[in-house]
């Protein structure tokens, strides 16, 4: 079946492109910056590289975290219960920290926020290894909110910047954006050996981060470049009233805007879906390499099975939205991954060591499938690339701070019982309520303004 097609952006009345709006925060740049921003396109090589580079930087920091996190917690003497903080509390800012992406836009500009948002990283990761306790959460707050405003202005800088190549500049950042925390997991015990301790393996991605700052500096400057001091880089885009034709049959009334998207269903279906299959992703970058290993497996192989589930979750994410386009209905997809995972996990609970490629290998493809058919369903699910954008922003905030709730109950859980047989079995549940959401979700209807 044919990919449900959103409206084309109208002309302007001259009839020439129409105006560059940041389509994640519905924002228009000033002339001074719009010019600027169209000078940096005619050479697009440093953006290409900038957006590798932050991709790269996006889920890194929080990889290289799970294999170490039993050396951690034993150097503080932290339950494991306490020591699932580590991984929940980036979460927590993750969710929190995403709505304030558009309004740090509309003040300093897209290219400015991503250039702060790589230095905070940077920041928080450094932060992170410093002796005192307090340092090692505070410092992943900052690595969360870091993480965040990339997370909600990269799709956005893509459809501005390439709104003719939006589908394959998508992938690059996605994968890019994979093999970052595939690189960072298996790297994390050969580091730590290498530098003498967890703290060097973990300070040592701030190094990437630096980096990737570094690409944006020019980019941040010549954006701003001709703006008065203290003049805004963007402005809020008007639009008019909704056509009396904005809904009918398939569609949903709700209001693209603001309250009007909490008000709709299926918004909330597409939210909890994000939310549930990114809890599962974080349960298992916290637990899987522990799990592991508390049936016997050696550190470094936990590390190295952990990091081939996150390599294979290239093949999901990059098949299943191909295949979402072509469908009206996403329902059967988003079973089918719910299923790959449960199998996964279903099999950490009988032969967790024994079968360890295998499950890794189903985690991932179901894992990667499931993000991409999320990102997927907030554009066929939508009618207009705002209404889109207000959804990402929505699914976001609430899925990250749902989805930390994942591994601090798991730890709970695994600590009161003293094993992972009720903390799979939980994990199993999930995964049952991940399909029926997903029968929701898929449904072929739209969120109209």
């Amino acid at each position: 079946m044919s990919r449900p097609q959103l409206p084309e952006p109208p002309l302007t009345r001259t009839g020439a492109e129409p105006p560059l709006v940041d389509a994640e925060t519905d924002l228009r740049p000033t002339p001074e910056v719009a010019a600027a921003r169209r000078r940096l396109r005619s050479h697009p090589a440093l953006l290409l590289l900038g957006i590798v580079l932050a991709s790269v930087n996006m889920r890194a920091a929080l990889a290289g975290v799970s294999p170490l996190l039993g050396e951690i917690s034993d150097h503080y003497g932290l339950s494991a219960t306490t020591g699932s903080l580590v991984t929940t509390i980036p979460l927590v800012f993750m969710g929190l920290a995403s709505p304030l992406a558009p309004r740090l836009a509309r003040r300093w500009g897209t290219e400015a926020v991503l250039l702060a948002a790589l230095v905070l990283l940077c920041g928080g990761v450094l932060l992170r290894v410093a002796p005192p306790l307090v340092a090692l959460f505070a410092g992943g707050a900052l690595v969360g909110s870091g993480i965040a405003l990339l997370n909600v202005l990269m799709p956005g800088l893509i459809k501005r910047d390439f709104p003719h190549r939006a589908a394959g500049m998508t992938a690059l950042y996605t994968t890019a954006m994979i093999g970052g925390a595939t690189l960072s997991a298996a790297a994390a015990v050969p580091l730590e050996n290498a530098l003498g301790g967890w703290r060097g393996s973990l300070a040592s991605w701030s190094l990437p981060a630096a980096v990737a700052a570094a690409a944006w500096l020019p980019q941040a400057l010549l954006a701003r470049r001709g703006t008065r001091h203290g003049q805004a880089a963007a402005v809020p885009v008007r639009t008019g009233p909704v056509s009396a034709t904005a809904s009918g049959p398939g569609s949903e009334s709700g209001s693209g805007r603001g309250r009007g998207l909490a008000r709709s269903p299926l918004a909330w279906q597409v939210t909890l879906f994000m939310g549930l299959q990114s809890l599962i992703a974080y349960v298992t970058i916290a637990w899987m390499p522990t799990i592991l290993t508390d049936d016997g497996m050696s550190k470094g192989a936990a590390g190295l099975v952990f990091a081939f589930s996150t390599l294979v979750q290239m093949a999901g994410s990059f098949l299943v939205p191909l295949l979402a386009g072509r469908m009206r209905s996403q329902r059967l997809l988003a079973v089918a991954v719910a299923a790959l995972m449960a199998s996964g996990i279903a099999g950490l609970l009988v032969a967790p060591a024994g079968g360890a490629w295998l499950w890794a290998a189903l985690i991932g493809v179901g894992q990667g499938g499931s993000v991409g058919l999320a990102l997927t369903m907030m554009v066929l699910r939508t009618s207009d690339a705002h209404t889109s954008a207000r959804l990402s922003g929505m699914a976001q905030t609430w899925g990250y701070l749902l989805a930390a709730a994942g591994p601090l109950v798991l730890g709970a859980v695994h600590q009161a019982t003293g094993g992972w047989a009720l903390p799979i079995g939980l994990m199993l549940a999930v995964c049952a309520a991940l399909a029926l959401l997903g029968l929701g979700a898929g449904r072929d209807r739209v969120i109209r303004p």
